[in-house]
């Protein structure tokens, strides 16, 4: 009877083991995942994608990661088939800086153009010369008439 006891004891901790095991490879997996693009929908990763080429790319992470593979090893092999674009968050390299850095100087060179455009369409304080002064006086003189008579009308 003690024998029974024991291989009870056994085989429950050796399922223990594998539900554990078998969850710690889920969860690399769905961080792996997290960290890759989906290359059909490109703007959503790999976990929350629900596209055919999505599931096989999971499939593909748990088949790797099952082996034993690293997730750099995991990582550096979707970069090698798809290129530096399945990184969700690509690396800082001398390949991706324009990637990185891009947002940030389009945004300078926008408020610089909108600096410039701004302080140029100011327009310059001028005194008017006398014809222009009188030219202006006698539209007001024109205009006044009229809204006076519609103003009596009403």
């Amino acid at each position: 009877m003690r024998l029974r006891e024991w291989l009870s004891a056994a085989a429950v901790v050796w399922a223990c083991t594998q539900t554990q095991a078998s969850q710690d490879l889920q969860d690399r997996e769905m961080a792996l995942a997290a960290q890759l693009r989906c290359v059909v929908c490109q703007n959503q990763t790999v976990a929350e994608s629900r596209a055919p080429m999505a599931q096989d790319m999971r499939r593909e992470i748990r088949t790797q990661l099952e082996q034993g593979h690293s997730n750099a090893e995991v990582i550096a092999f979707f970069e090698q088939r798809y290129g530096a674009f399945v990184r969700y968050n690509p690396p800082w390299k001398p390949s991706t800086w324009l990637l990185w850095c891009g947002p940030f100087f389009a945004a300078l060179g926008g408020f610089w153009l909108l600096r410039r455009t701004l302080r140029r369409g100011r327009p310059e304080n001028v005194p008017l010369t006398q014809a222009q002064r009188q030219r202006a006086r006698q539209w007001l003189d024109e205009e006044m008439p009229d809204e006076g008579k519609k103003e009596e009308q009403a």
